[in-house]
């Protein structure tokens, strides 16, 4: 497949991620008109040939994901029916992760509903970044290329020669996550047991581990109102952890959220750019952008060459 047959689309949810994807790729980005009818209905025009291309739709399900999941469906339809030959919904963020399971009577598998969506608009494959859950991958019936945002992070940390590092879990769910990244950075490993108490109240109630005197990175997929890392943060603090940071893929962060991270022993937050930053704030938030990750992801799918070596730091 020659490399002109390729092109890359953006939807309007984090277009400087797709511009950075597009820069590594020494490519311009694909022409396509996105608009509103009066009514909110959106309307996609595809504003070039992509019959028998490679097409990459690039589009995060964050901050309105209604919308931009609409948009992203309606986009892989318009490749479809222009006769593009294989279409790879790039998803850096995928929204609607966090209800991967029924974990209480007479609620939905939304995760495995918004697969199914994919599929069904056209989509041959999906590449993303961080699942909130492994599983996920199995809802797809169609190739799944899982990337990790943790090579860019490790990258970042190294750099900050941290002392008596240790790798904390801030809930048990993302234990996996913390287990890589201890690995890589030759650390210690700490877990925190919680206990929710709302869609926006957790409550940190035992820390498996030794802290005390530590520099202590908390790593998880995801934060939006910030509960966790805080509640996990101030039992750090109580078990004598010196200085504490959390390291995020995808920060969705929400007024709450910022309002939480300036009252909390935080001392920086570290992020990635697959969930662009809507605010302002005089808390240390540092992002790191995962354009060439995708970038590189993206080039190696269309070569059909092997992603593995893009997971190590």
């Amino acid at each position: 497949m020659e490399a002109k047959q390729m092109r890359l689309f953006s939807g309007t949810s984090n277009p400087s991620l797709a511009e950075g994807m597009a820069k590594h790729l020494r490519r311009s980005l694909g022409k396509i008109e996105i608009t509103r009818f009066p009514d909110g209905e959106i309307f996609v025009k595809i504003g070039e040939h992509v019959r028998g291309k490679d097409i990459f739709i690039c589009q995060s399900v964050c901050h309105n994901p209604n919308e931009y999941l609409m948009e992203l469906l309606i986009m892989i339809d318009a490749a479809r029916r222009a006769s593009a030959e294989r279409i790879t919904a790039v998803m850096p963020f995928f929204g609607y992760a966090r209800q991967d399971r029924k974990d209480q009577p007479s609620v939905p598998i939304t995760a495995k509903l918004v697969a199914n969506l994919l599929v069904a608009a056209g989509a041959d494959r999906v590449l993303s970044m961080d699942f909130h859950a492994q599983q996920i991958q199995g809802f797809f019936d169609i190739p799944v290329d899982h990337l990790y945002a943790a090579p860019v992070i490790v990258k970042y940390l190294k750099k900050k020669r941290l002392k008596k590092l240790i790798v904390v879990s801030p809930d048990p769910g993302g234990l996996k996550m913390a287990v890589a990244y201890a690995k890589m950075l030759g650390a210690g490993l700490a877990i925190v047991a919680k206990q929710r108490r709302g869609p926006t109240q957790v409550e940190a109630i035992h820390l498996v581990g030794d802290v005390a005197g530590s520099d202590a990175v908390m790593v998880d997929d995801l934060t939006t109102t910030a509960g966790t890392l805080c509640e996990a943060a101030r039992l750090l603090k109580e078990h004598g952890a010196r200085n504490i940071y959390a390291a995020v893929s995808h920060a969705a962060i929400v007024p709450m959220g910022i309002e939480r991270l300036r009252k909390s022993p935080i001392k920086e937050l570290v992020v990635t750019d697959s969930v662009p930053l809507r605010m302002t704030s005089d808390f240390p938030i540092v992002v790191l952008s995962v354009a060439d990750l995708l970038g590189e992801a993206i080039a190696r799918i269309h070569n059909n060459r092997s992603v593995t070596s893009l997971f190590r730091a």
